[in-house]
């Protein structure tokens, strides 16, 4: 769909759109299928009528009359989303006299108020806070523990009973068919069996025998005989040269030690950064100004509650029974759902007004690299996918996305960054703008919308 943007005054745009044939055809052959399941055709059921028959009945005009009126408004909101305009009302169409020949395009106009664009803060002068990556000695610890479990030892034990951490062979008995164990080799406290079970092995000692009562759900109840055979604990290997050369392929300890550190501090600065590049649109938001959204932001709103519903219905949760588990009630849902709403719109409106004012712009084969990395990622075929992102308004979402993270990065590059205790004590300090209290905050990235 071809599109051409002209810039009115008092926030307002013309979009000059050209339809292209096929979607011309597609609107014909709906639109007669909507009139023949209205009408009475001989030789045909109803809404099975073709295009030629029902033209012959109704006329052309009236057919493109209905075709227009049904598909208008999804042609503009195509047109607008591919343009990057966000309108915030419904725009005036002159759609011109009669039907295009056949095999033709379709060009209409509509003119539409849109966002003013935000009146942005100096990013270059804003502070946000900025923690350096620093690995606990403890971290490191932890994960070398990980390294002495995977090549530890299994030793008998007769003189304790069962311990958490043991590793247990045992006999499972149960009433019904089907559900008798034998020789089941379980790590205690493993979260392999159910709760009742494991809490039941603490204690118990070689050759004893337990019967164990435990809920499987829908208000039934089940019993289980359960006896232990053996009893291994673990015996863990030293910290040495031997231990990194068992766990891993290091020939040294402080080898592996600082390959764990340097892993775990590549897992944190990437965190960290994640964290400080939506600092950073964040304080670039609070920053800033905007007018005019309101009806932008219910539409996303609504948007974010009919994909929360059909993703706890996907669950097998109603909205009521979700309301009742969580202790919520229906307008403090939409209240935090329009605040996300609200919150996102501002930083895409934000970013793009930097991306304009930077005149940033994104090419082509910058698309192209970063769906062909993707579909690598996802080990798919790289040139059967950007067929299929082309198809779509995949495509240039990508790029817009594309554009927001250029400019993230050049707001990103030039805030000032300060300590994390800095900006943590300046929080402590009154300002008129906390009494409004604070914003739940969900990690966010351009071409996201929040989290639910």
């Amino acid at each position: 769909m071809r599109t051409k943007v002209e810039e009115l005054p008092e926030s307002r745009v013309r979009l000059e759109i050209e339809v292209p044939e096929e979607d011309v055809k597609h609107a014909l052959e709906h639109a007669a299928s909507d009139l023949a399941g209205a009408l009475k055709i001989p030789g045909f059921r109803k809404g099975k009528a073709p295009v030629q028959v029902v033209t012959a009945r109704v006329g052309r005009e009236a057919l493109w009359d209905e075709a227009v009126r049904s598909h208008v408004d999804s042609w503009f909101w195509t047109a607008a989303a591919d343009s990057g305009v966000r309108p915030v009302a419904s725009p005036e169409v002159e759609v011109g006299d009669g039907p295009p020949a056949d095999g033709g395009t379709f060009s209409f106009t509509a003119t539409v108020a849109v966002v003013p664009t935000p009146r942005l803060g100096d990013w270059r002068e804003l502070e946000v806070p900025a923690a350096e990556a620093e690995v606990p000695a403890e971290l490191v610890d932890a994960e070398l523990e990980r390294v002495r479990e995977t090549v530890a030892e299994l030793s008998a034990v007769d003189h304790r009973p069962v311990q958490p951490g043991d590793v247990v062979v045992i006999d499972l008995e149960g009433d019904e068919p089907g559900t008798t164990q034998r020789d089941y080799v379980i790590e205690v406290g493993g979260g392999r069996l159910v709760d009742e079970i494991e809490a039941a092995l603490v204690g118990m000692s070689a050759g004893e025998e337990k019967p164990v009562e435990f809920e499987l759900g829908e208000q039934r109840r089940a019993s289980v005989q359960v006896t232990v055979k053996e009893i291994r604990e673990k015996v863990l290997p030293p910290l040495d040269d031997e231990l990194a050369r068992a766990g891993s392929e290091f020939e040294t300890l402080a080898e592996l030690r600082a390959s764990i550190e340097a892993e775990l501090r590549e897992q944190l600065e990437s965190e960290l950064d994640a964290q400080l590049r939506q600092d950073a649109v964040d304080a670039l938001v609070a920053a800033s100004s905007f007018e005019g959204i309101e009806p932008m932001v219910d539409r996303r709103t609504s948007e974010l509650a009919t994909g929360f519903v059909r993703s706890i219905e996907s669950r097998g949760l109603g909205l009521e029974v979700y309301m009742s588990m969580t202790g919520q009630t229906q307008e403090q849902l939409v209240e935090r759902l329009r605040a996300e709403a609200e919150q996102s719109l501002k930083r895409e409106l934000a970013l793009e007004a930097v991306a304009d004012e930077l005149g940033l712009e994104v090419a082509e084969d910058e698309v192209e690299a970063l769906v062909r990395e993707q579909a690598a990622a996802a080990g798919e075929s790289a040139d059967e996918v950007l067929a299929a992102v082309r198809e779509g308004r995949g495509f240039e979402q990508l790029r817009g996305d594309l554009r927001m993270r250029k400019a993230l990065d050049e707001v990103v590059g030039e805030v000032k960054r300060i300590p994390v205790e800095l900006a943590r004590a300046r929080e402590k300090l009154w300002t008129p703008e906390k009494e409004k209290g604070p914003t739940e905050k969900t990690l966010w990235t351009p071409g996201s919308e929040g989290g639910t």
